[in-house]
């Protein structure tokens, strides 16, 4: 088990090999679908994004709202291929981490071994458990979108599997 802390810098990403089990703590970003199609296409008409991707993690989640008492709903994976057209723009921007579920196409596997990115599968079907590693959550941009919203969160020991590794390795063979 490895206790890794965002942001990851190069030399942390380039320690973490395809099948390796993680805890990952600090500030990751929620992001689906329509956030990283408004963001591509913010990218593309020149438009600054609304928060630095540099060195920054992105959890393909859309968090459910929170329960009485509790910091946010259940926050499971989604299916990553779902932001694979979108995803190796967002990775020439400096986004290095990326955490949902499946497998990857080869163009954002292309661009996290030239970028020296990271690919984390986290548990499907685990997002009631997923949330108790949140400590805080705040809405971070397109709250227009509801769940579907950009969120910053804090985790704590979020358990992880690195999918994808900055080598080429990958978990799913593909």
């Amino acid at each position: 088990m490895k206790y890794i802390q965002t942001p990851l810098s190069k030399e942390v990403i380039q320690g973490l090999h395809a099948g390796d089990s993680v805890l990952l703590s600090g500030v990751i970003y929620t992001g689906r679908d329509a956030a990283h199609k408004r963001m591509t296409e913010m990218l593309a008409s020149g438009t600054a994004l609304p928060f630095d991707t540099a060195g920054q993690a992105i959890y393909y989640a859309g968090p459910c709202p929170a329960p009485p008492g509790r910091i946010i709903g259940s926050i499971g994976p989604t299916t990553s291929l779902r932001m694979d057209a979108y995803s190796p723009r967002l990775i020439q921007e400096g986004l290095c981490v990326m955490i949902g579920k499946g497998p990857r196409n080869r163009a954002v596997i292309d661009s996290i071994i030239e970028h020296t990115g990271v690919y984390f599968a986290a548990i499907g079907g685990a997002g009631a458990l997923l949330s108790l590693c949140v400590k805080q959550a705040s809405p971070a941009a397109f709250e227009d979108l509801g769940t579907e919203a950009v969120f910053k969160l804090v985790v704590h020991d979020m358990p992880l599997i690195v999918a994808v590794d900055c080598f080429g390795g990958n978990i799913y063979g593909v």
